[in-house]
């Protein structure tokens, strides 16, 4: 499995950005994806998490109502549309996939930024 993501920028305050995590390989295998993000200094957290087919979702209380996870099963893709962007959002933000038996697949990590 293989997981890129991209999307991330620079936006001010306020703003709204959307990632976008592509998944190719064995991407049958997956049940559950998810975006965890990382601040400098700071450990990794998880964002928001789904299932594969898009029925169950989790989200972090420091971003609930703000984002929401989606998928395109179609595409193989997974998405954070990220809205009321805060400067505290500032992190690298990951794609995450458990496969069973298979082990723990994350992308590259894209940057987003947000100026007050």
């Amino acid at each position: 499995v293989q997981l890129v993501e991209s999307g991330g920028g620079l936006v001010q305050a306020g703003g709204s950005l959307r990632l976008s995590c592509a998944a190719s390989g064995s991407t049958f295998s997956i049940n559950v994806m998810a975006w965890y993000r990382q601040a400098p200094g700071k450990q990794r957290e998880l964002v928001a998490a789904i299932t594969s087919g898009g029925g169950s979702t989790n989200y972090a209380e420091a971003v609930k109502g703000r984002f929401t996870i989606s998928t395109d099963n179609a595409k193989n893709t997974m998405y954070l549309q990220m809205n009321s962007l805060k400067p505290e959002d500032t992190a690298v933000y990951y794609c995450y996939a458990p496969v069973p038996g298979r082990g723990n697949y994350w992308g590259q990590g894209t940057q987003v930024t947000v100026s007050s």
